[in-house]
């Protein structure tokens, strides 16, 4: 329900199950009590606060996966997730007052004006899937491509084969990319990436991995690599693989230790930059191409059930049956 002018009430159309809710899930990150979880959703607004202005009853919308007002120093320099207001879903909101979660039936939103973006019109079952990867997956490895630097003629690796990874190559090959090599050892995965544009698929991990990159590239590296699973292992397998002045972009949730050699760094000039992903920053721009058909990352959701099978929705993703699980109420 509504409990401040500026929130909003949304009716969830779809959710998801996300790689990260897999880290409590697993019990890596510990949770003392059950709590509300989810933070991927889109659906229809059912009623706004006196104090909302953008938004209307009726309309299509997107949550990003982090609340934020739009107008703090950080919203206008595109750092959303840095907002001075901020807060995520299923905790207090920047006021102290809980918000729902996105798998669920119904969300508060709070600061609905800053947060949720309104599509053009209402998806139909075909083009869902691909709007609700702009609530994170795809927005995560856009920003993953951008903090690498990759660009025109680049040539570009990518770490981790989930759905950040997958959307990643999308990002590589939208920003030009002309080579973009995914590190895969999933005959089903590596399909859907070579379907997204790249170009190799590297199976190997560790030393074996980084020399396989390096001879599809003439021994020298890719200029970017694109950082997408969040361990020490992966940091270590991104930076090992970029060629000597290169960049490592990385999005993935550092549940796993991942570190930075930084003698290695100086010696090679490979530079590291990213984080969390503002994807409220890149929204308006990702769900253009999205509604054109230009990119459908939607095809990362393999596997679609009803809420009431969330559990199964979580386990498939956890044994690697499925590579994203879908949420319909």
């Amino acid at each position: 329900m509504i409990q401040r002018p500026t929130d909003a009430l949304v009716r969830v159309v779809a959710s998801c199950v996300c790689g990260s809710d897999l880290w409590p899930y697993r019990g890596v990150r510990p949770t003392a009590e059950p709590r509300r979880i989810g933070h991927e959703f889109v659906g229809v607004v059912e009623e706004v606060g006196a104090g909302v202005r953008t938004l209307r009853p009726g309309q299509f919308v997107v949550a990003p996966f982090m609340v934020s007002d739009g107008t703090c120093p950080h919203c206008r320099n595109g750092v959303h997730t840095s907002c001075e207001r901020s807060s995520g879903w299923g905790g207090p909101d920047a006021e102290g007052l809980f918000t729902d979660a996105g798998q669920g039936e119904y969300v508060r939103v709070p600061l609905a004006d800053g947060t949720l973006v309104a599509m053009p019109d209402h998806p139909d079952a075909d083009l869902l899937p691909s709007v609700l990867t702009l609530t994170d997956v795809m927005g995560t490895g856009h920003h993953a491509a951008l903090s690498a630097g990759v660009g025109p003629g680049s040539t570009v690796a990518v770490v981790g084969d989930g759905a950040v990874g997958l959307c990643a190559v999308i990002a590589a090959r939208r920003l030009g990319a002309e080579r973009v090599i995914a590190m895969s050892r999933h005959a089903s995965r590596q399909a859907l990436a070579r379907e997204f544009g790249a170009t190799d698929i590297v199976a190997e991990r560790g030393d074996e991995g980084a020399a396989a990159v390096r001879d599809l590239l003439g021994g020298v590296g890719p200029d970017q690599v694109l950082e997408c699973v969040g361990t020490k292992e992966s940091m270590q397998q991104a930076l090992d693989s970029a060629r000597p002045g290169g960049r490592v972009g990385f999005v993935g949730v550092p549940a796993g230790g991942p570190e930075l050699p930084v003698s290695q760094m100086f010696a090679t000039n490979v530079g590291v930059c990213g984080g969390v992903a503002p994807v409220r920053a890149h929204l308006e721009e990702l769900a253009a191409d999205v509604w054109s058909g230009a990119i459908v990352p939607g095809k990362v959701f393999d596997l679609v059930l009803p809420l009431d099978q969330v559990a199964e929705a979580y386990a498939a993703m956890d044994e690697r049956r499925a590579i994203k699980s879908m949420l319909l109420p």
